[in-house]
């Protein structure tokens, strides 16, 4: 039987590879490029728009982007919350096939490892 310590190695070895091995795909470095693009500028539009400094408005953009949503920022202008409204159907779509694309390439690694093993 394994110890739950080389078990916790080798699933962080996976998610790792995984990683690694995801972002030798051009279209994972595509879409994780055009993630980060649309996060620099919904940042600088919160910041120049919504006059929040530079980490609150990237703090928002990410947040928003990822759909986690704390609720402690919002857009007070008519053009931010319309902005917001237009970044989330389009970044969301972005984030979510990035972030799969890549689960997809730590899934596929950590099975390889088991029929491997």
């Amino acid at each position: 039987m394994a110890s739950p310590i080389k078990d916790i190695g080798g699933g962080l070895r996976d998610v790792l590879g995984g990683i690694s091995q995801a972002f030798r795909n051009k279209q994972v470095q595509f879409l994780a490029g055009l993630t980060a693009l649309l996060i620099l500028i919904a940042t600088g539009f919160y910041h120049l728009v919504e006059g929040w400094g530079w980490i609150d408005a990237f703090y928002f953009s990410v947040i928003t982007i990822s759909t986690v949503g704390y609720g402690d920022f919002a857009p007070k202008t008519d053009i931010g919350k319309l902005f917001t409204s237009g970044y989330v159907l389009c970044g969301l779509g972005v984030f979510v096939t990035t972030a799969t694309a890549i689960g997809d390439s730590i899934v596929s690694r950590a099975r390889r490892g088991r029929d491997e093993g």
